[in-house]
């Protein structure tokens, strides 16, 4: 059992809320692997490492909710089991005394198709099998979770128009048989993989829309996304296709504070040209056994602190209220 990470967090005030996040546990009850590039992968490993993350957060007794960044099942899990295996993590966050919001990685559509995965998910539906959505946990903030394989080769029908622009998308950008090679492609080029994906037309305007409310309303915005925004927190692999059109829309708004992802297990932080934090979570799924990888995010009118545990690395956000 990891301890937490020790840091100063809001000189002794009191946060205005916390949260609990965790991202990429991609459990499998398979041996253990590795990642293409030899990284150890500890799949049933990491089904500890969340039910562990569950208790603490229940410890900790003041977290409002807690947040998932998407991957919780791999794709290497046995396609018969995945939706018991899905059903199965969502029921260990379930023991969570208090409402988990998640998002859906390229894992997670490896497994299940967005029509049977988004209900076992509780993803509300915007309509169309579309994943995005926000919510307001006090009148200060406002969450703004992307759906980051809106347009993507993985997930939606075969014949679906989404499907059929990011294969169109790939086959004009990435000239490999192999579409999740990177072979070739050079620097923010190496991030136009099949395991990434796009935000469509719909939900940039609807992301437009909820910045424009949450600029009205005097919000603070925290964005989430399974895929980083931004190539100072994140390897290029791991990058939205369209990471620079979406900060585009953010940038038009001084609302949004921190953007936190998942999907590059390193994890990562950066500050952009903006003063926007970028924040991108160390994964669950590459803990050895005995460590973790999880936390809990105190929110102040002026920073965030994130508290990681073991491989989450305790992190100070600042920013002009």
């Amino acid at each position: 059992m990891g301890s937490a990470n020790g840091l100063a967090n809001g000189q002794g005030r009191h946060p205005l809320f916390s949260f609990g996040v965790i991202s990429d546990v991609q459990y499998a009850d398979i041996p253990d692997g590795h990642s293409f590039l030899g990284v150890p992968r500890y799949y049933r490993h990491s089904m500890l490492v969340l039910q562990r993350a569950v208790k603490s957060w229940n410890n900790h007794n003041n977290l409002n909710f807690a947040i998932d960044f998407g991957d919780i099942v791999d794709g290497h899990c046995p396609k018969d089991q995945s939706l018991n295996a899905v059903k199965r993590v969502v029921g260990e966050f379930e023991n969570f005394n208090g409402h988990v919001y998640h998002m859906i990685g390229n894992h997670c559509l490896y497994n299940l198709p967005r029509d049977k995965l988004l209900p076992v998910l509780n993803i509300p539906n915007l309509g169309g099998g579309h994943a995005y959505y926000d919510f307001s946990p006090t009148p200060e903030y406002r969450f703004v979770v992307l759906d980051g394989y809106d347009i993507s080769a993985i997930g939606w029908p075969h014949d679906h128009p989404n499907t059929l622009e990011a294969l169109k998308f790939l086959s004009e950008k990435n000239p490999n048989s192999d579409k999740n090679s990177p072979e070739g492609l050079k620097g923010l080029d190496r991030r136009f993989l099949m395991f990434n994906g796009a935000v469509g037309k719909q939900q940039m305007e609807w992301l437009d829309g909820v910045l424009q409310d949450a600029t009205n309303s005097n919000q603070k915005v925290i964005v989430c996304c399974h895929l980083p925004l931004d190539p100072g927190a994140s390897s290029q692999e791991a990058l939205l296709w369209n990471y620079d059109q979406v900060m585009d829309v953010i940038h038009r708004f001084r609302c949004v504070k921190v953007c936190l992802a998942g999907h590059d297990h390193e994890g990562g932080h950066s500050i952009d040209s903006h003063g926007i934090h970028h924040r991108v979570l160390e994964a669950a799924l590459e803990c050895p056994p005995g460590t973790d990888a999880f936390g809990y995010i105190d929110v102040y009118d002026d920073m965030l602190s994130l508290v990681g545990t073991d491989r989450m690395k305790s992190t100070n956000i600042s920013f002009h209220p």
